[in-house]
């Protein structure tokens, strides 16, 4: 309190309320890729929002459908980058829905999508080339950079922004 007993009001922004964790897993082949996208599809939520990032060939596309069999999905094969037709949906315990960002001019043409209500819903959204979009993924999400470290193996640095994706990134060693 100040002298005369008022007290100061501030507002902290959202943004400050956040929390982030982040955690690097080294991946030695294509194997452990699909092992760690597997166990991270049997670990999603409905609303869960995972963006993916990496340069080309990285690997976005082939852990999407690792995760998708996580969900369940029945055809795992069937995933594919949505590079043309942006979006993608899976059906699988939890709906999927892959956008794909890499054709678009940025946020706000991924935001004319609708991505809100896929973000908001019962599925789980994976965004490829999501750092083309930031600004528009929801303020709670886990976000994947795959670094290419030779032709087989891979270094996934994983951030979560929020206490779901927090508790979820701690069942990975």
């Amino acid at each position: 309190p100040r002298q005369d007993g008022s007290c100061l009001r501030f507002r902290v922004p959202d943004s400050a309320l956040r929390t982030h964790m982040t955690s690097t897993i080294d991946i030695p082949d294509l194997a452990a890729t699909e092992a760690f996208g597997r166990r991270l599809g049997a670990l999603l939520f409905p609303g869960g929002v995972v963006a993916l990032v990496g340069q080309l060939g990285a690997g976005k596309t082939h852990l999407t459908r690792a995760v998708a069999e996580g969900l369940g999905v029945r055809n795992p094969a069937a995933v594919n980058s949505p590079t043309f037709v942006l979006i993608q949906e899976y059906p699988a315990r939890l709906p999927i829905y892959h956008f794909d960002a890499y054709r678009l001019s940025g946020p706000r043409e991924f935001a004319e999508l609708g991505v809100e209500e896929y973000f908001r819903g019962d599925g789980v959204c994976l965004v490829e080339w999501a750092d083309k979009v930031e600004p528009t993924l929801p303020p709670e999400h886990l976000r994947i950079d795959i670094a290419i470290l030779n032709e087989s193996r891979r270094r996934f640095t994983l951030t979560a922004t929020g206490d779901r994706y927090e508790r979820l990134i701690g069942e990975f060693p």
